[in-house]
Parts: structure tokens; C-alpha cells; sequence
């Protein structure tokens, strides 16, 4: 495949030996992302921050704590306070449990059970910091997720956009970064998978151009992730 000739020579590696795949959660396993934006679009908001949906999903995959802080800044001048951090943050989180239940991304379980068969490893890399994450994983995917194999908010200090998430998962998994393959959704998750030099799938689940995910740096683009799942045996050889 192309793009995989053009990533293992872009960076000078042996070769592409795929062992593990790691996911992002919100719009590439749950179609969560309207209700995450409709949720910090109201409680920034009610914080005097003129957030907006396109806002959101162009800063998918910060921890909280960062886009109230990123935001903060832009239009206050300076960083939110712990209290007010905790104040925003809890009124987004009681918007999005007010939310409809969120429902899996179509096509997602056959590529997981896919990959499952082939014998890679799967593992979960997300900017969420919800206790309830494992739950939520296996009620939806049975025997897919394990709770070793999943790097959260809790596990990272600075989060996506820079690439320690990823960087934190190769070490779990023990593996180089040619060994490895993301999919991402976000700009700011496909930068910290390619920071930390893996080859990077974008599925386009949101309201963004497929040019604002390329730019980002995604080798190969979908327009969704029945579309992925067509051409997956592509990037498994």
C-alpha cells in the first residue's frame, strides 16, 4: 500500500509490522461527539467563554482541564482557577449525562471483532477521564477491551495534542512505533499519534473537512468506518 511505502520511508524504519491497534473512544468507537459539544458549548457559556460546536471538535481529545485553561486564556486573559475548572467541568459533565444514551459508531464492532481474529493487540487511547470507562467498553463490546490495555486522562500529564498518550501506549504494548497503527477522529489526536511517529488512520465521524485531518498529519483519510472496514485487510498484511 502507498501510504504505508510512504510512512516507513518517511521515517526511515526497517519496515511496517503491525501487532496492535490503538483506538480512540469518542466519535471513533461512540458516537459521543455531539453531545460532548452540545455539553461544553453550554457550560462554557455559562462561564461567560463564547466556546461553539466547531470549537469542540477541533479540540477533541484535550483533557478537560486543558480546553477550560486553552479557553480561558483565548477570551479572559488568563488561566481558570482550580475552582472554576471544577465548576465548568462538572456543569459539562451533568449536560452530558443529560444527553440521550450514546450509541456505538456503525461498522466499529465488525472492525474490532476483525481485529480481534487477526490476533493484534487493542488498546484504548483517550482523553477521557471517566471512571465507569471499562463498564461502559464491555457492555458494548463484549470481550474486546482490557483494562491493562487502556490509557486515560488519569495515565498522562500534558494529553493529546502531544504525543506522550501514544508514546505511553507503545510502552505499554512494548512495542516501535512501526509495530503500532491509530485511529483517530480528532486533529488534535491524529498530531499526537503522529508525534509520537505511528502510522495514523483518520475516520471522519464529525463536522470537519477531511483537509483539516490530513493536515493534522493523517496518512489516509476515510469518509467513515464501514469505509475503513472495506479496505482494512489493506493495512494488515
Amino acid at each position: 500500500m502507498d501510504e504505508i511505502a510512504r510512512f516507513v520511508q518517511k521515517h526511515k524504519f526497517p519496515r511496517f509490522d503491525l501487532k496492535a491497534v490503538f483506538f480512540d473512544m469518542d466519535g471513533v468507537l461512540f458516537d459521543s461527539m455531539k453531545y460532548h459539544a452540545y455539553a461544553w458549548v453550554k457550560a462554557m457559556r455559562a462561564s461567560g467563554i463564547p466556546f461553539t460546536e466547531y470549537d469542540c471538535y477541533m479540540n477533541e481529545g484535550r483533557t478537560g482541564e486543558s480546553t477550560i485553561n486553552e479557553f480561558s486564556i483565548k477570551y479572559r486573559g488568563h488561566e481558570a482557577t482550580e475552582a472554576e475548572i471544577e465548576s465548568i467541568y462538572s456543569l459539562k459533565s451533568r449536560y452530558f449525562e443529560s444527553c440521550p444514551a450514546v450509541e456505538p459508531i456503525p461498522a466499529v464492532l465488525p472492525l474490532l471483532k476483525k481485529i480481534k481474529e487477526q490476533g493484534l493487540d487493542i488498546f484504548i487511547v483517550t482523553g477521557s477521564a471517566q471512571k465507569s470507562l471499562l463498564s461502559r467498553l464491555n457492555h458494548y463490546f463484549p470481550n474486546i477491551f482490557e483494562k491493562d490495555k487502556m490509557i486515560t486522562a488519569f495515565d498522562v500529564k500534558r494529553g493529546k495534542p502531544d504525543p506522550e498518550p501514544y508514546l505511553i501506549a507503545l510502552k505499554k504494548a512494548q512495542l516501535e512505533p512501526w509495530q503500532a497503527l491509530v485511529i483517530e477522529n480528532a486533529p488534535l489526536g491524529v498530531q499526537s499519534a503522529v508525534g509520537a511517529k505511528i502510522l495514523t488512520i483518520a475516520v471522519n465521524t464529525g463536522i470537519l473537512e477531511n483537509k483539516v485531518l490530513a493536515d493534522a498529519g493523517a496518512e489516509v483519510v476515510f469518509p467513515n468506518m464501514n469505509t475503513l472496514l472495506k479496505h482494512w485487510n489493506d493495512f494488515y498484511e
